[in-house]
């Protein structure tokens, strides 16, 4: 029985790995977006108290949830360099999914409330000076699309700053829209273009963000990331020779960039040695992104843990 289970641990989390996943590379963008942005949100505050314009505050409310957003991503990415404790065993890596549900789900608040304000000065349009307006929102396009551009390269990588990446691209556009009704409330003196363009703005960003909200939600759940095929891991783990049967599959994400795998082989020929599991182990990371695998190797059918075997081995 003592060669019947034998678990291999494979796990690439070393500074050279780390450079494409790298939070702690995004340490400097966070600032310059939370500086600017916050800078941004406290002057856009002052001019919409002095002008009377509830469509500033509006923006500034929903700006300073962006700011809360970059805040929270960047201080998951902090924590998710942490190492793992007696308790924490996996570390703090996991908080980047729950910063971008986190972020997803303060957005769509901030929409709601914005979409609410807009409804509502639909029937009971408001009078607001629309130069300062107008010089206030080409302020904040200037801010938003700076900090849009700082994210923008690294959006693919990882939901978070894909996450940061959407907000700022959606302020950028809010502000472009107020500023083009700014423009068409000066010339034609239709009140009614500012909350109309505040709901269109709405609904194209709770199109945008919604991809972001579904993504942290699955992978919340512990589901397999949508970049890693399960029927080829699957397929590949089954193929390898010796390999009679594979159970107990999982695969998660341990992170917003880190992914795991721990899996049975049952192999009845007896235990292959440590070659064959650190190849499978590389094969995995160069092929399917999966870079912390534990595998388990059973040489007898028998001893299959029956209890708690999954139901997709069969």
């Amino acid at each position: 029985m003592s060669h019947d289970h034998q678990h291999h641990h494979h796990d690439h989390d070393h500074a050279d790995h780390g450079h494409h996943h790298g939070p702690a590379n995004f340490g400097l963008t966070f600032a310059i977006g939370i500086l600017l942005n916050g800078g941004f949100v406290i002057g856009e505050v002052i001019y919409g108290l002095l002008i009377n314009s509830v469509a500033l505050l509006a923006d500034a409310g929903h700006n300073l949830f962006d700011v809360l957003g970059l805040l929270a991503a960047w201080l998951a990415a902090r924590m998710a360099l942490r190492a793992p404790t007696a308790r924490f065993t996996f570390g703090f890596k996991s908080s980047t999914i729950l910063a971008a549900l986190f972020n997803s789900v303060l957005l769509l608040v901030a929409v709601g409330a914005i979409g609410w304000e807009a409804i509502q000065r639909l029937y009971q349009p408001v009078a607001v000076p629309g130069f300062w307006v107008m010089a206030v929102a080409a302020v904040g396009i200037f801010t938003n699309g700076i900090t849009a551009l700082l994210f923008m390269r690294e959006r693919q990588d990882d939901i978070n700053m894909r996450g940061a990446y959407l907000h700022m691209a959606g302020d950028a556009l809010v502000s472009a829209g107020v500023v083009v009704a700014g423009f068409l409330m000066l010339k034609t003196g239709w009140l009614w273009l500012d909350p109309l363009t505040s709901l269109v703005i709405v609904a194209v960003i709770i199109f945008t963000s919604w991809s972001v909200l579904r993504e942290a939600l699955v992978l919340s759940l512990k589901a397999v990331p949508k970049q890693v095929d399960p029927a080829a891991v699957r397929q590949f783990l089954t193929a390898q020779k010796g390999v009679s049967n594979v159970h107990d599959l999982h695969i998660w994400a341990m992170s917003t960039t880190d992914v795991a795998l721990t899996a049975h082989l049952l192999m009845p020929g007896g235990h292959p040695g440590d070659a064959f599991i650190t190849n499978i182990c590389e094969e995995l990371e160069h092929h399917h992104g999966i870079d912390h695998v534990t595998l388990q190797v059973e040489t007898n059918a028998a001893t299959k843990c029956s209890a708690h075997c999954d139901a997709a081995a069969a």
